[in-house]
C-alpha cells in the first residue's frame, strides 16, 4: 500500500461515523469478556493475600469469608482461565489450519519498521504515525505478554498448589522461588493492564470493538488504515471452499478432541493432584460456641506446677503444646503474614497481641482477644471445643512458657 493511498484515509467525512466493519465476531467477545473476569478475581484474590498484613487487604480477607476462602475463589478463577486458554488455542488451531486465516498476531519485521516510523514521528521527525494493519506491534507485545504471563502462572501456581509433588522432583527452595516469581508477574500483569491497556483501550480512545464487534471507518482510518485499505480494495480475507473445507476438518477435529480431552484430564489432575498438609488438619468445630450472657464464674488462678529435677516438660505449656497447636490452626494467617497485625510464632507475640490488643493475657482469659474470637465460633482457624478449654485452662494457670 503506498503512501499516497494511505493519505487519502485521512479526508473523514459525517458519513465515515455510520459505516462500520465487523472486528470481532460474537463468540471472541463473550471469550474476552470470561477472560477478563477471571483475570480480574484472579488479580484481586491473589494481591489480598500477597499483602494480607496491610490493614485494606485484611479487610477484604475478613468480608470474603476468610483467607480460606479467598484461596478457593481464588483457585478456582484459574481454573477457569485455564480453560478459557485451551479454548483460545483451539480455535486459533482451527483459524490458522482449517480457514487458514494469517496469524496477524505473529510479529513481523515491518513491525520493527512501524516501530521506527513512530518514534520518528514523536520525535516531530515525521509528519504521521505507521499505517497499521489488522493489529500494531504493541497490541502483538501485549497478546504476547499475556500468553508468556499465563504460562508463568500456571507452572509456578501448580507447583505451590502441589508442594509435596514439586520438591519430588526439584528442591524445597522452588517453592518460596514460585511464589516470588507468581507474586511479581501478577504484580506486574494488573500493572500492565491497569497503565497500558487502559491508557491506550479506554482512555486515549474509548474503543467500544470489543463489546459491540465493530469499528467505525473513521477508527479504522486512525487505527488500522492498512487492513481498511485491504477490504476497500477487496484483498481481505476470503472463505476457502467449501470442499477444501471439509477435508481439512476431517484432520483437525479428532486432533482437536484428543486435546480437549488431554487438557480436560490435565486440569482436573492440576486441581488434584495431591492432598497438601494443610488439608490433614482436623476440621474444627463449626457449631457456634455457647457463650452466657454472664460470664461463667472461673476458678481462681493457680501458680502451674512445679517439675522435680530431670522431669518432662508439662505438656500444658507454650513449648509443650501450644506453640504446635497454634502452628497447625493459625499459621496461615498469623504465620508470616501476620493478619490484623497478630503473630502467633512465638511466645512473646502472642502476649504482644496485634491491633485488636494482646492474644493472651495470662491469668485473664476473659479480656484474652484469642478466646474472644475463637468464643465467638466460625472462626477461620476455629479450635474444637476442646483444645478452647484446654487454651483457657492454660491461660487460667498463667499461661507458662516453659
Amino acid at each position: 500500500m503506498t503512501e499516497t493511498t494511505m493519505r487519502t484515509h485521512k479526508k473523514v467525512t459525517h458519513s465515515d461515523d455510520k459505516i462500520t466493519y465487523t472486528r470481532f465476531d460474537i463468540s471472541q467477545r463473550i471469550e474476552h469478556i470470561v477472560f477478563l473476569a477471571s483475570f480480574t478475581i484472579l488479580g484481586f484474590t491473589g494481591l489480598i493475600q500477597k499483602f494480607a498484613a496491610y490493614p485494606l487487604c485484611d479487610y477484604f480477607i475478613y468480608i470474603l469469608g476468610g483467607i480460606e476462602r479467598v484461596r478457593l475463589i481464588h483457585h478456582y478463577s484459574a481454573i477457569i482461565m485455564m480453560i478459557v486458554s485451551g479454548y483460545h488455542v483451539l480455535v486459533l488451531g482451527y483459524k490458522i489450519y482449517v480457514l487458514r486465516v494469517k496469524w496477524t498476531m505473529m510479529p513481523v519485521i515491518e513491525d520493527l519498521q512501524h516501530l521506527i516510523t513512530d518514534v520518528l514521528y514523536y520525535l516531530g521527525l515525521r509528519k504521521h504515525r505507521a499505517f497499521y494493519g489488522r493489529y500494531n506491534y504493541a497490541e502483538k507485545m501485549e497478546y504476547l505478554a499475556v500468553v508468556w504471563g499465563t504460562v508463568i502462572m500456571g507452572l509456578t501456581g501448580f507447583m505451590m498448589w502441589n508442594p509435596l509433588s514439586t520438591t519430588n522432583f526439584l528442591p524445597g527452595s522452588a517453592i518460596p522461588a514460585a511464589k516470588a516469581a507468581h507474586g511479581a508477574e501478577a504484580i506486574l500483569a494488573v500493572a500492565a493492564i491497569i497503565i497500558w491497556h487502559f491508557y491506550h483501550v479506554h482512555i486515549k480512545h474509548l474503543n467500544k470493538s470489543m463489546f459491540t464487534g465493530k469499528l467505525t471507518r473513521t477508527e479504522m482510518m486512525h487505527e488500522h488504515p492498512a487492513e481498511l485499505d485491504q477490504i476497500e480494495k477487496g484483498n481481505a480475507y476470503r472463505r476457502p471452499p467449501a470442499k477444501v473445507l471439509k477435508r481439512r476438518q476431517q484432520v483437525f477435529f479428532p486432533v482437536a478432541v484428543i486435546f480437549s480431552l488431554a487438557f480436560g484430564f490435565g486440569i482436573y489432575r492440576f486441581a488434584n493432584f495431591e492432598t497438601t498438609a494443610i488439608t490433614t488438619i482436623p476440621q474444627g468445630e463449626t457449631a457456634q460456641v455457647y457463650v452466657p450472657v454472664t460470664p461463667t464464674p472461673r476458678p481462681s488462678p493457680t501458680p502451674p506446677p512445679t517439675l522435680a529435677p530431670g522431669a518432662e516438660v508439662n505438656a500444658m505449656t507454650w513449648d509443650g503444646y501450644f506453640s504446635g497447636l497454634f502452628r497447625n490452626r493459625c499459621s496461615s494467617c498469623h504465620g508470616m503474614t501476620s493478619v490484623g497485625g497478630l503473630s502467633l510464632a512465638t511466645y512473646q507475640d502472642a502476649l504482644k497481641g496485634g491491633n485488636s490488643g494482646p492474644a493472651i493475657i495470662p491469668n485473664d482469659p476473659d479480656n484474652s482477644v484469642l478466646v474472644l474470637k475463637q468464643s465467638s465460633g466460625n472462626h477461620p482457624g476455629q479450635l474444637t471445643i476442646d483444645e478452647l478449654d484446654q487454651v483457657i485452662a492454660w491461660i487460667n494457670a498463667g499461661a507458662p512458657e516453659k
